[in-house]
């Protein structure tokens, strides 16, 4: 796989001005998929992107649903909540490749965690044949939220809820994972980030019970030996398959491993 070529954005490109003067064109993208990882034959089968114009929403987005032919992952459709029947009659990736290669050709893609959008973006013109258009980064930047977000608060949650949270932008529609409306709020957390705010509410963001920074002393709770034998009650395969689903979430809003995931892979 091509290497990613992410770089941060220069103080002039923060104001929406690029080193020759003129106004820079942004998309803020973002995609849904039948699971991951891409290299087990995923798809995409949602694309969401906006359109920024210096730091100025225009209006323009591109949007679709696609068939990918294949099954949707049980536990994918409980965080984005898109069923297989949903994108039974919608259209294919080659179908909306070109449309879709024009709209974001040329611009400055800001994608959280990009890697992984990128490799799905790349993965799709791949299995078209279209060499000249399976590597983004041969014909767009790429600025990755969630790397900005790690210089510059290390040590944090840098989700884009967590984002959300320090930024004060609004995510309360936010119930299921959608690629439009992810886009939306990434471009409002990108200007929030890229604006000068100082006003940030880091509370429930680190580890701290209180957000003091102070750890908080719990007392020691003695069990009674007599007490009856605890029920063990094993998840279902569908409750696996959920739970596997939002760690991939989780992994992907970290852009890496998660600790659970860690945890499942280390010997006893």
């Amino acid at each position: 796989m091509p290497r990613l070529n992410v770089r941060q954005p220069n103080r002039l490109e923060k104001q929406g001005v690029t080193t020759e003067n003129t106004v820079k064109r942004y998309v803020v993208l973002d995609t849904e998929t039948t699971g991951m990882p891409v290299t087990d034959g995923h798809r995409i089968i949602e694309i969401g992107c906006v359109e920024l114009l210096g730091r100025r929403l225009t209006g323009r987005h591109f949007h679709v649903y696609l068939n990918p032919d294949r099954e949707i992952d049980e536990g994918a459709i409980a965080v984005h909540g898109i069923t297989n029947e949903y994108v039974a009659d919608k259209p294919r990736f080659r179908e909306v490749a070109d449309e879709f290669y024009e709209f974001i050709k040329g611009a400055q893609l800001i994608i959280h965690n990009a890697a992984f959008d990128v490799g799905f973006i790349n993965n799709e013109f791949a299995l078209l044949g279209q060499s000249e258009r399976a590597d983004v980064s041969d014909y767009c930047s790429v600025l990755d939220t969630l790397m900005m977000a790690r210089e510059r608060h290390p040590g944090q949650r840098n989700s884009l809820d967590a984002l959300c949270k320090r930024y004060g932008v609004d995510n309360s529609n936010r119930e299921l994972h959608g690629a439009l409306l992810d886009s939306e709020i990434l471009a409002d957390v990108y200007l929030a980030m890229t604006g000068g705010q100082t006003n940030l509410s880091l509370a429930g963001d680190g580890a701290d019970g209180d957000g003091s920074g102070r750890q908080q002393a719990t007392p020691i709770r003695r069990l009674d030996p007599a007490r009856p034998r605890t029920r063990v009650i094993r998840a279902s395969e569908e409750e696996l398959a959920a739970h596997m689903a939002r760690l991939a979430v989780i992994e992907k809003s970290a852009g890496g491993p998660s600790l659970w995931a860690q945890l499942e892979k280390s010997p006893e």
